[in-house]
């Protein structure tokens, strides 16, 4: 069984089809092209998913890096 972080690192190796090892500080919105609203969705429906969570409009909003998402998850009291 997969332990919450890995659950997380998935969501984002999912979306994007990226590995594992260019998961980290730096893979956010301004240096991912990729990442539009439609991926930050697609972000925002796993976390949801995954953690059996209903995030706020402001998390959704604040969504925009691996980091931040995980704040957003800490904030729900989601240990990773």
């Amino acid at each position: 069984m997969m332990n919450n972080l890995e659950k997380y690192n998935q969501i984002f190796v999912e979306v994007f089809g990226v590995s594992i090892d260019q998961l980290g500080e730096n893979f956010s919105k301004e240096t991912v092209s990729e990442w539009d609203s439609v991926h930050q969705l697609s972000i925002i429906s796993g976390m949801e998913e995954a953690f059996d969570l209903m995030l706020d409009p402001e998390d959704i909003m604040a969504c925009t890096s691996y980091n931040a998402g995980k704040e957003i998850l800490a904030k729900n009291n989601i240990e990773l």
